[in-house]
């Protein structure tokens, strides 16, 4: 499957390919993507290739503005727990600029991993947004409050990455209370970051530290956004 790619500015921009009636036709449902804490990575970009190839536009906007990652964390993660700052700004211009094109359709998602997938689940209430993934991101502990007026919500958790369990019973009970559209996940084998393949340094890191690619637990969960987006941004 082909994709028609560009570097976009600031950000990563792949669009679907029109080859033997593989996708569908235009106009397209939009995706944003969330970057996690490496910023914009190959893999970030295999991400948004594999969208484009399902039939979406996906954007990924460089959050980091071209800065090391390791400067960028703290501000970041300070953004994520106040709800506010820069990075929503940018990841709402993000969907405004997709919906904008004459191939989109106007339905705009958004997708996050760790870091990013925080973001992309403070970004489901937002006006902008019509489903989001959330992949192994934080989830905020006044969360019954915050995802008040949420859109549809998909999310995979390794059973193995720390910590999150409570925080995924907290997601659970949030999407209950507001009656709204969810499939959340727990992957007994995986860890964190389960989704993500990086090779180098950031490979090397990521199994020091424990994460890993897991390649089933990856498969059923692409499976699962990718449907779930088809009912939520393509109706």
């Amino acid at each position: 499957m082909s994709t028609a790619e560009t570097e976009a500015p600031g950000g990563y921009l792949a669009a679907p390919a029109q080859f033997r009636g593989e996708v569908p036709d235009p106009p397209w449902p939009g995706v944003v993507l969330v970057h996690d804490a490496f910023g914009m990575t190959p893999d970030l970009r295999r991400q948004a290739d594999k969208l484009a190839a399902a039939g979406y536009l996906a954007l990924a906007p460089d959050l980091w503005r071209g800065r090391p990652w390791l400067m960028c964390i703290r501000p970041a993660f300070r953004q994520l727990m106040a709800g506010s700052g820069p990075i929503f700004s940018d990841l709402a211009a993000a969907a405004a600029q997709l919906a904008a094109r004459d191939d989109c359709s106007g339905k705009i998602g958004v997708i996050g991993f760790c870091l990013g997938g925080g973001f992309a689940l403070m970004c489901a209430p937002r006006q902008g947004f019509a489903a989001a993934s959330v992949n192994y991101g934080p989830v905020p502990k006044e969360a019954e409050q915050v995802l008040a007026g949420s859109c549809p919500v998909v999310a995979s958790y390794g059973a193995r990455d720390p910590g999150m369990g409570r925080q995924v019973s907290r997601l659970r009970d949030a999407m209950a209370r507001h009656d709204v559209p969810a499939d959340i996940k727990v992957y007994p084998g995986a860890g964190h970051a389960f989704l993500n393949r990086y090779t180098g340094a950031r490979g090397a890191l990521m199994k020091v530290t424990g994460m890993s690619y897991q390649p089933d637990a990856a498969a059923d969960a692409w499976l699962r956004i990718l449907a779930f987006f088809g009912e939520h941004l393509r109706s």
